[in-house]
């Protein structure tokens, strides 16, 4: 019997969100991978006929786009690859599954932001990024709505997990190399674990109702096209968040005896970060009837 799943198309995979979704998308449909590292199917964002290519040989009912430049800082440097990657790619992306009457699912950041708010950011709220990193995700999300078609963008924030490059590792390994830290106190934000992105990720995709005894994905996207912002409950700061790391792990190499909190005119970076970044998840639970967990209650799940 013909399998009745969809062919998904996942490009991304060796990143924190791109490896949870592996998993999380093959309940859904049978999924090819394709990255700029994988010998079957290289892909490089910063080349159109690259992505073109690709996506045109797989002819994919779904795409995933876990992909993107994600270096901040330098970013600066490299304004015009951050650009490619992550503002030009996503709409040929968008362009080719319309041509195809494919669906796409993109993921955003909350530093489209400038960070001037006192409350969460809704999906209506007009982004204002202060940063190149932010300015390309921005370019990124406008060219997937120009194009139209079956998409949704998932806006998320402070992305960790237990592998990777990531501030949760990062506060790990430099507790067992130094006796103090200092840690940014004055940016707020919802540290969110990668496992919950790719598990709510499939959750929305699991609501797609049959055509034909098949996953309708393109009608669910269309249906419900838009931007979600995708976090984890509640608010920190990276001081916070540094702090409940220590708390939640325990490691007896550990040498760190004093975390200090300091405002970020301490921590000079080449690339500014919103102070205030936090998103509402107010839509998501309307449109899709989820809910996402604390943010404490997910540290402790990823630790453990």
């Amino acid at each position: 019997m013909k399998d009745q799943r969809p062919s998904i198309l996942l490009i991304g995979n060796n990143g924190q969100v791109g490896w949870e979704l592996q998993r999380t998308l093959a309940t859904l449909g049978g999924v090819m991978v394709a990255d700029q590292v994988n010998t079957r199917l290289a892909l490089n964002l910063a080349d159109p006929d690259s992505i073109r290519s690709v996506v045109r040989e797989v002819k994919p009912e779904l795409i995933v786009n876990a992909a993107a430049y994600t270096a901040v800082d330098k970013a600066e440097e490299e304004p015009d690859l951050a650009m490619a990657v992550n503002g030009t790619a996503p709409g040929i992306l968008a362009e080719e599954a319309k041509r195809l009457n494919a669906a796409l699912v993109h993921y955003s950041t909350d530093y489209v932001f400038d960070g001037s708010a006192d409350r969460p950011y809704t999906e209506e709220d007009e982004p204002n990024p202060i940063n190149v990193y932010g300015r390309t995700k921005l370019a990124g999300d406008r060219a997937i709505e120009a194009v139209g078609g079956a998409w949704l963008i998932l806006r998320t924030s402070w992305v960790y997990g237990a592998r990777g490059h990531n501030f949760f590792l990062t506060m790990l390994r430099l507790a067992r190399e130094r006796e103090t830290l200092k840690i940014v106190d004055d940016q707020i934000g919802s540290p969110t674990w990668c496992r919950m992105i790719a598990e709510s990720t499939a959750q929305i995709l699991a609501r797609a109702p049959l055509r034909n005894s098949r996953p309708d994905l393109h009608g669910q996207l269309t249906g419900k096209a838009g931007i979600y912002n995708v976090t984890c409950n509640g608010e920190t700061s990276w001081y916070g968040f540094a702090r409940a790391i220590l708390d939640t792990t325990q490691d007896e190499r550990r040498k760190l005896t004093q975390l200090l909190p300091i405002p970020s005119s301490d921590y000079p970076v080449p690339a500014p970060r919103p102070g205030y970044s936090v998103l509402s998840g107010a839509k998501l639970q309307r449109e899709f009837g989820l809910e996402m967990p604390g943010w404490r209650q997910t540290l402790e799940l990823c630790a453990g």
